[in-house]
């Protein structure tokens, strides 16, 4: 019988919870800093159009939500939801140190607790509404699609970054053998987690829908015009899709 992952929010929240004060340097270091590259990919492929507000939900320590402030040239706003309050201390001490330095304008970067299934935002508000690394951890994959396009301005875009299977048949395999076995075991023994949080990334991804099926999803959640674009040899995959809509025009409003 298939394991089912259990991706319940009381789950999710301690285990994200019990690793955050290591979260950033873990993320660095397992990936070689690749993830950075991968954010920054992000930023210049979906890039803001005009200076409506921008939202990216489960922002974790809030790497990407930054990400977009510096695409915006300091003069979008950008918001970070999060339902692991842990995780979000750190992204406003981050906020802070960034402000405090004159590398980010006050008020331009807010975090909100807040569960991507259940956003408090309005209906069509903002330009972006993006996800880096989240949405295979949020309860049910359609439904959290359908409240991040529920809240994109008509025109406005959804992407997601999200880890994938590469392709490669030999590099998959030495890949898999590190994501599921080097992996696990040294960010175990780093951020001291008892909820084996580095056991559940490589059955997390391996159960989370990629390449065409994800696509597909967003399609019928309500997202057209979406494509992909595979990084890093398919370990990572950036998707997005623009929400129906008469023009642009929305989009580009501030």
């Amino acid at each position: 019988m298939e394991t089912v992952v259990d991706k319940s929010g009381e789950r999710v929240q301690r285990m994200f919870g019990g690793i955050a004060r290591r979260y950033d340097l873990l993320n660095h270091t397992l990936s070689g800093g690749v993830d950075a590259w991968w954010r920054r990919q992000t930023v210049r492929l979906v890039p803001p159009e005009g200076d409506a507000p921008i939202l990216d939900v489960c922002t974790g320590t809030g790497d990407l939500a930054f990400a977009y402030a510096r695409a915006g040239g300091n003069r979008v706003p950008v918001i970070g939801t999060d339902f692991t309050v842990e995780m979000l201390e750190l992204a406003n001490s981050k906020r802070d140190r960034a402000v405090q330095g004159g590398r980010l304008k006050g008020g331009l970067v807010e975090f909100q607790e807040a569960d991507t299934l259940r956003l408090p935002f309005a209906d069509d508000r903002f330009q972006i509404v993006s996800v880096a690394f989240g949405l295979r951890n949020v309860a049910d994959t359609g439904a959290g699609l359908r409240e991040m396009t529920r809240v994109c301005r008509p025109g406005g875009r959804v992407a997601v970054l999200e880890f994938s299977k590469p392709r490669n048949r030999a590099f998959n395999a030495l890949y898999q053998r590190y994501f599921r076995t080097v992996l696990p075991r040294i960010g175990q023994w780093v951020s001291g987690s008892r909820e084996a949080a580095y056991d559940y990334l490589p059955q997390s991804v391996a159960e989370f829908p990629c390449g065409e099926t994800l696509a597909s999803l967003m399609e019928e959640n309500g997202l057209e015009q979406v494509r992909r674009r595979p990084m890093t040899f398919g370990i990572a995959t950036l998707y997005w899709g623009r929400k129906p809509g008469t023009s642009h025009a929305a989009a580009l409003m501030g």
